[in-house]
């Protein structure tokens, strides 16, 4: 069965206030909301990945294991974007690096890991 992906799913106790951080973050708008907002699906991003948020119960606990890597130009700028919005660096003053790559991790609003990036210059 080959199988193509469709969406990128995240879990949050209030998809549409999650929703707006990253609509915000991705240069994106709400395409669909279902269910009386159980679901909000994104509109794609400009590279076709759709985000969306699927209502849980319960808040978020321990360590994502899957976790989306954001390309950035300034880590500085990004960093600043994702706080003004709601986020937060999870290890402030860390930057991480490796053979050329930079990378901050940060959390969304509801503690949902994900890295800023700068890549190497080619």
């Amino acid at each position: 069965m080959p199988a193509s992906v469709g969406y990128l799913v995240i879990d949050t106790t209030d998809p549409v206030r999650l929703a707006a951080f990253w609509c915000a973050l991705l240069d994106v708008q709400v395409d669909a909301t279902i269910g009386d907002g159980q679901f909000v699906v994104l509109s794609r991003t400009k590279d076709g990945l759709t985000v969306g948020f699927q209502q849980v119960p319960e808040s978020k606990s321990g360590k994502n294991r899957l976790h989306l890597d954001l390309i950035v130009d300034d880590l500085v700028a990004a960093t600043a974007e994702v706080e003004g919005l709601g986020g937060r660096w999870l290890e402030p003053g860390t930057v991480r690096e490796l053979e050329g790559f930079q990378w901050r991790q940060m959390a969304d609003p509801d503690g949902n890991e994900f890295d800023i990036d700068v890549l190497p210059p080619a």
